[in-house]
Parts: C-alpha cells; sequence; structure tokens
C-alpha cells in the first residue's frame, strides 16, 4: 500500500530522525492566548496521541501545526523545514493533513466528488482508490451518496479517506471517533492499525484513552496549554494513576 511514498519514511538512518519537531509553540485565538509553549516530537511511522480533558489545547496544537490559528509562534518543523510563518495551503504541501474533529467533507458533493477533489501533495504515494475501498467497504456502496446524506461514521470514514488520497506522509486526526458507535469505532481503529502497519506517521488527538491504548507509541499529555508528561506505550502500566488524575478518570 503506497509503497513509493512510504519508501522514504523507511530509507537509510533518516528513518531515525523525527518527522515533526515542535518546540516552543504557541497559539492565539484573537486575544486568548491558548498554547504557552508547546514541545514534542513524531518519529516516522509511529503514532503519537495527545492526551488530556477538554480545552487543553490538544486540538488548538493540530490546527498551530497546520497553520490556521489566528497567531502562532515558536517552531514547528517538518522533514528539517521550519513552517512557521508559512501559511496553511504551503504546509499541506509540504506533507502533512488534517482530519478535523467537525470532519469537514462537501455535503452536497458525493462520496466519490469528495475523493478525488483533494490535490495531491506529493506526485507518488496517495492510495488508489481501489486501496480506500478495501480500507473502507462502506465507502465504495455509497459512492453516488452525497456526504450530508451519510451517516456520521461513514462521513468519518470519507474524512479519512480524502486525506490518504492526497500522497501526505504526516496524518492528524482529531477525535476520529467522537460520537461514532462501537462497531465504527472498531473499524476506524483497525484502518489505522493498517496505516501504522504500513509505515504511516499519525498524530493523534482523542479523548478515548482505551482507543488510543491500543494504537498509540507515544502519549503526551497536556494540560493548560502545554506539554506536562510524555512516556512510551511500554510504560503504561507505570502510569495508569497518574493518567488518571491529568485525565479525570
Amino acid at each position: 500500500m503506497a509503497e513509493a511514498a512510504l519508501a522514504e519514511q523507511k530509507t537509510g538512518g533518516a528513518a531515525a530522525e523525527p518527522l515533526l519537531v515542535v518546540s516552543g509553540l504557541q497559539a492565539w485565538y484573537g486575544e486568548s492566548h491558548i498554547l504557552h509553549g508547546v514541545d514534542f516530537d513524531v518519529k516516522r511511522g509511529e503514532v503519537v496521541t495527545l492526551l488530556g480533558r477538554n480545552g487543553a489545547g490538544k486540538t488548538t496544537t493540530l490546527k498551530s501545526i497546520m497553520g490556521i490559528v489566528g497567531k502562532r509562534r515558536g517552531s514547528a518543523r517538518f522533514k528539517g523545514q521550519e513552517t512557521i510563518g508559512l501559511p496553511s495551503d504551503r504546509i499541506a504541501r509540504l506533507g502533512i493533513a488534517i482530519c478535523p474533529e467537525e470532519r469537514g467533507i462537501f455535503a452536497s458533493l458525493n462520496v466519490q466528488e469528495n475523493l478525488t477533489l483533494p490535490p495531491r501533495v506529493a506526485s507518488t504515494g496517495g492510495l488508489a482508490p481501489e486501496q480506500i475501498f478495501t480500507l473502507f467497504p462502506n465507502l465504495k456502496e455509497r459512492l453516488k451518496s452525497p456526504g450530508g446524506k451519510l451517516s456520521g461514521g461513514e462521513q468519518q470514514m470519507l474524512a479519512i479517506a480524502r486525506i490518504l488520497r492526497t500522497g501526505a506522509q504526516l496524518l492528524m486526526l482529531d477525535e476520529p471517533t467522537e460520537g461514532l458507535a462501537p462497531v465504527i469505532i472498531e473499524q476506524i481503529g483497525r484502518t489505522i492499525a493498517e496505516l501504522k502497519r504500513e509505515g504511516f506517521t499519525i498524530l493523534l488527538v482523542e479523548q478515548n484513552f482505551r482507543f488510543a491504548s491500543t494504537l498509540a507509541d507515544r502519549y503526551f499529555v497536556m494540560e493548560h496549554g502545554r506539554i506536562v508528561d510524555g512516556f512510551s506505550n511500554s510504560e503504561l502500566p507505570t502510569k495508569m494513576d497518574k493518567l488518571h488524575e491529568y485525565l479525570g478518570v
């Protein structure tokens, strides 16, 4: 799957280098100062999950990386290139894609049109339609259905499928299981696990910790616009009491 695009992620010593390095990231919505110096990295081919209570700054972090906040400062280096100061369309063409919590599909366009609309950001690497339909067979059955007529789960599948068509190397998924039925959550989980096996790099914001814990290689916990803790999946058993305190669960 997407062999040509993934080759770059798996070659030589570069595979050990972070794909994304965020340091001192600050962000504002108008006069509201939301992020206060966020620091973390995402290595090639791993799944990193941002955890935290509502309002901690997780979604704003994704939007800041993508350049879709009012004002941002600090550093967000993707493949060694600084993106602070670049417009969001330039950032997307570097190979970063975001699947927002609100999904952002075009309600009046059918599934096929939604899938073919986003431009590719790389000459190779975007998934072909048949690869998309292997991951999301529901979409093949609904090709001519308007996006607005899909179920919530199908809309989420379409939103993820659409960014997979672009050839982006870093996929940022914001609350992909929010409001979905358990059977759909399982399907989304299988899809992310498959993408991980194929070498995609994923930055995940997820309130459903049980879901995230089956997928993530590393976690970063946010409070009040800052990273307050970070640990690997292997450290998870020793961190559960602290996580309950952080997340209030």
